[in-house]
């Protein structure tokens, strides 16, 4: 026996000079890193439950996008109306009433009921030449180019179907030319509400999350 060999070793375990046995430690690195493993996946699905469970009991949390995360919801803005064109008041247009339909009494008729709606009136009468039985709508509003961003829509809301058409006065008052399917005014709640509706756009809808 070897000097090398402790006392009570032998057999396969004999040093004989050249052969030195390996001791083996237990395989303690791999059982660590597998209980580390296991620990980690208990740990993440414990996790992942509990957000589920929160998720549900307070109402999911908010809308979501495709790839599952929360989308982002901000309050809305106050919804507010958009600016409305400064537009003329009725007292402020000056409007002729002209008849172009064989139907005699139009003209002066329509121009006292416009006159009581608080338009200013200016000639009544027949029609000129050029639009005489000539005007096939209910009406015609004829005026300077400036009239279509200002007396044309004012005064359109007291007529159904009147077309509108410009020409070359240097003047702002306007021309209402009634024509052959003229049958009256808009009564003058509805031209009142058209009105409202024509100087107070409604507001913009509030876009909800």
């Amino acid at each position: 026996m070897s000097m090398l060999t402790p006392p009570g070793m032998g057999g396969k375990y004999r040093i004989t000079g050249d052969v030195y046995p390996r001791m083996r430690r237990p395989h303690r690195r791999r059982r660590i890193i597998l209980a580390s493993t296991a620990a980690a996946v208990v740990l993440g699905a414990a996790g992942w439950g509990t957000y589920q469970l929160v998720d549900v009991f307070s109402g999911g949390g908010g809308t979501k996008t495709a790839a599952g995360k929360q989308a982002d919801c901000k309050p809305a803005p106050t919804a507010t109306a958009a600016p409305a064109a400064v537009l003329p008041k009725p007292a402020q247009i000056t409007v002729n009433v002209y008849n172009a339909t064989p139907r005699s009494g139009l003209a002066k008729t329509t121009a006292d009921e416009l006159r009581k709606r608080g338009f200013k009136i200016g000639k009544v009468g027949n029609a000129p030449a050029a639009y005489d039985k000539k005007v096939t709508g209910a009406g015609l509003l004829l005026g300077a180019p400036a009239a279509t961003k200002g007396s044309f829509p004012v005064l359109g809301t007291q007529l159904a179907g009147a077309t509108a058409k410009t020409d070359a006065r240097g003047t702002a008052d306007v021309d209402l030319i009634i024509g052959t399917a003229f049958k009256s005014l808009a009564p003058k709640t509805t031209a009142d509400a058209a009105l409202v509706a024509l100087t107070r756009p409604a507001p913009a809808p509030v876009k909800k999350c």
